[in-house]
């Protein structure tokens, strides 16, 4: 009798170390509601969403997709059904903006791999993934740390300021500039694009959507740290590697607290709002290129939509 007593007390005392190594645990996984002290901020350690798995697409083959069509879109943060990806602009316990969580995937975790815009004298603006950014095993290599910063952070030319707050000046009298860097933070982030592909699947009789890759773009600025006219693309990422990133924070629900979803789920179920700028077409351009007028071009952009529609109602007579 006594044995067994023995084996129950080191079962519990064995259980409650167990729990409490999960408590430290989970204060590690984004998102839980737990602060970096250790302070529970809420009534329960959230597990759903900072434990949560990517969920599959349905497997699928050539010879099921009877149609397919690939388009642009562009998503506007500021519009109102967007702004869970823009708020908050600075990461709170529980929450960030997608910038945030894009930002320490790369930079922190090294799980997310940026697609560079430029290389070999080309341009990369339609997202073919030509130009990865990676360590090469070594996150510590300075060339790489280099190239990675020039796409997270923004420079600047100031003036160089001696011990007394006052200009410096070089030996010849004239004041010295230094460069600035500045993290490039959430609340500049205009607009995501976002590149998809939308086919019908033949064997399940449906029409549906992949998002093949998204970017970040921001507003341009000069040397000197003011803002001009027209927007800078950021770089491309892979979106079927984002998921894996995507699907351990949570996004805002208006209704309810306790029924947060992730950034995965929002893509996942369509839940922004965006216009097409571009479908794939024998001259390869975009939207702007041919429609300039701005109400055009947004007239362009839902006959494209509509004719997507009309395809699925129509796909069986083909």
């Amino acid at each position: 009798v006594r044995i067994e007593k023995q084996k129950k007390m080191k079962t519990k005392i064995l259980g409650i170390a167990m729990m409490m190594t999960a408590g430290f645990a989970f204060g590690q996984l984004p998102s839980t509601g737990v602060s970096p002290s250790n302070v529970l901020d809420g009534l329960y350690v959230q597990q759903h969403i900072p434990t949560k798995k990517v969920v599959s697409y349905a497997p699928l083959r050539e010879a099921d997709v009877m149609w397919s069509k690939r388009v642009w879109r562009t998503i506007d943060v500021q519009q109102k059904l967007n702004f869970p990806l823009f708020y908050p602009r600075e990461p709170l316990t529980d929450r960030m903006a997608l910038w945030d969580i894009i930002k320490y995937g790369i930079e922190e975790e090294g799980s997310l791999t940026p697609y560079e815009l430029n290389g070999d004298g080309k341009f990369d603006f339609d997202g073919e993934f030509l130009y990865p950014l990676t360590s090469n095993g070594n996150p510590n290599d300075t060339a790489y740390i280099t190239s990675r910063d020039n796409l997270l952070y923004s420079t600047s030319t100031v003036i160089k300021l001696d011990e007394n707050g006052e200009p410096a000046l070089d030996n010849e009298g004239y004041e010295e500039y230094i460069t600035d860097k500045n993290a490039i933070t959430a609340d500049q982030i205009v607009k995501y694009y976002v590149k998809e592909d939308w086919f019908f699947d033949k064997q399940r009789s449906v029409m549906d959507v992949r998002i093949i890759g998204i970017s970040p773009v921001i507003k341009e600025y000069d040397e000197n740290g003011e803002m001009k006219e027209g927007e800078k693309q950021l770089f491309w990422l892979y979106f079927p590697e984002c998921r894996y990133v995507f699907q351990n924070y949570f996004v805002y629900n208006r209704k309810n607290d306790a029924q947060r979803m992730s950034f995965d789920d929002l893509f996942w179920k369509r839940m922004f709002t965006s216009f097409i700028h571009k479908e794939s077409n024998v001259y390869d351009r975009e939207i702007g290129r041919y429609e300039n007028n701005g109400v055009k071009a947004l007239l362009e952009s839902e006959r494209i939509k509509n004719e997507m529609l009309i395809i699925e109602h129509d796909l069986w007579h083909l």
